[in-house]
């Protein structure tokens, strides 16, 4: 059956269209900065805001209106494999991400549980096959039941600790089966709410292990597929240990694991620890660990994780300028962690709103290149920093400068004269660039 009979495949038909359900900017065969935009883009859609969620919230119970929440249990499970397969093929999204339990529901044990999700790994398999959509990565759920309440690879109880272990290992093996490209990790509950009954270094200690075993684990069942950890500074948990991507970086490499991770590092994450995304993206860039992207956008006048469809072209344009600087995605893509509001509770919305986000990363796309083509911000940064290139400067970068000479230097150079930055003058370019015709 279908659950979106109204739809048809999504098609390209350009900026002039008044066609809701057409792209304006996406035309997955178009070629930017030497690939197609499907290529560049690598887009994904999430099966949890996509299929599971019920649009409720701390206030309200569900709006969600969808087909095939008449049914319960295995039968709701693989009836959200159907929707989700026809989703994907209309919207042309080469990939999808999901947990484990988004997928499968529990069952009264560990076993049963196991057994779930087998049912639906095959189900899934098949319609993967048959339609092309590929597994960008799977995670597990460690987060939503009550034995994560303190944790999962930073619990305090080992048991709790030794189940955690158990669903990672199962997660690997699903991947393996679905040839994902990519698996993440993201510590929903790996943090503490206060350090007066915190082992800070036992639970990171801990976390690392769990890391290790899954490296070994994959390895040993020939899983190849790029380990991802999604950094986040808050909510759930007061103060969680991938609090961003420095923070991160810096607990994979104290525990030798930066040559096997890199990150995904997700919009709204970003404006939660306090920063771009952009900053993000460079911050992982510089130190070659930028792996994939979670696409959304938050409410910059609310202080939680929002999941609001990227629209901001502002944003897309500046994110995709450090994809491209960064040579691509690499293995990764652009996942659409992503959520309809609660108001836009009907099927249709689903297609709307990836529409929606879909062009505004193509937007992004199409700017950035022409922005990295033109040289319009290395050549300002160049100049910004130009005597580096000469004379001291180049002595200071060159590692031949003492404090000594440079205390002299000083001496005889007192008369300092700086210029400007230009800021403003870049910001206004760059309003140029996007509001341009395509």
């Amino acid at each position: 059956m279908s659950y979106f009979p109204q739809i048809t495949v999504i098609p390209y038909e350009g900026a002039d269209s008044a066609n809701p359900f057409a792209f304006k900017h996406y035309d997955p065969d178009a070629v930017v900065a030497g690939k197609t935009m499907k290529e560049q883009l690598r887009f994904a859609a999430a099966y949890w805001h996509t299929l599971t969620a019920d649009l409720s919230d701390p206030f309200g119970a569900g709006t969600a209106v969808r087909g095939w929440n008449r049914f319960t249990g295995l039968d709701l499970a693989k009836a959200r494999v159907e929707a989700a397969f026809e989703l994907f093929v209309k919207l042309g999204v080469p990939y999808f991400c999901f947990h484990d339990r988004d997928i499968a529901p529990e069952g009264s044990s560990l076993r049963e549980t196991n057994r779930n999700l087998d049912t639906i790994v095959a189900l899934i398999k098949e319609h993967m096959q048959s339609t092309g959509v590929k597994l960008l990565w799977n995670t597990a759920n460690m987060f939503t039941h009550p034995r994560f309440v303190h944790g999962a690879g930073t619990t305090s109880n080992a048991d709790v600790y030794a189940y955690a272990a158990a669903q990672v290992k199962k997660g690997l093996e699903v991947g393996k089966e679905l040839s994902a490209e990519n698996y993440v990790f993201w510590g929903g509950r790996e943090g503490y709410e206060t350090l007066l009954n915190t082992d800070m270094r036992l639970e990171l200690d801990n976390l690392a292990r769990l890391y290790r075993m899954a490296d070994d684990y994959a390895a040993e069942i020939g899983f190849n597929a790029q380990f991802l950890i999604e950094p986040k500074p808050k909510e759930p948990t007061k103060h969680q240990y991938d609090f961003d991507a420095a923070t991160t970086i810096a607990f994979l490499q104290r525990y030798g694991l930066q040559d096997r991770f890199k990150l995904n590092l997700e919009a709204n994450h970003a404006t939660l620890a306090g920063h771009t995304f952009e900053h993000e993206l460079r911050v992982a860039r510089l130190h070659g660990m930028l792996g994939s992207l979670d696409a959304n956008q938050g409410d910059m006048l609310l202080g939680w994780d929002t999941d609001e469809f990227p629209t901001d072209l502002y944003a897309t344009t500046l994110t995709m300028y450090e994809v491209l600087q960064n040579g691509g995605i690499g293995r990764g893509g652009i996942n659409f962690d992503a959520k309809v509001r609660r108001a836009s509770f009907e099927p249709d919305d689903l297609f709307l709103a990836h529409i929606a986000g879909m062009d505004a990363y193509a937007k992004g796309l199409k700017t950035a290149a022409r922005l990295i083509a033109d040289g319009v911000f290395e050549s300002a940064i160049e100049r910004r920093y130009s005597s580096f290139k000469e004379g001291i400067g180049l002595d200071i970068v060159s590692d031949k400068a003492t404090l000594a000479s440079l205390e002299q230097y000083a001496f005889d150079h007192d008369d300092i004269r700086n210029v400007s930055g230009r800021q403003e003058r870049l910001k206004a370019l760059l309003n140029q660039y996007v509001l341009a015709a395509d």
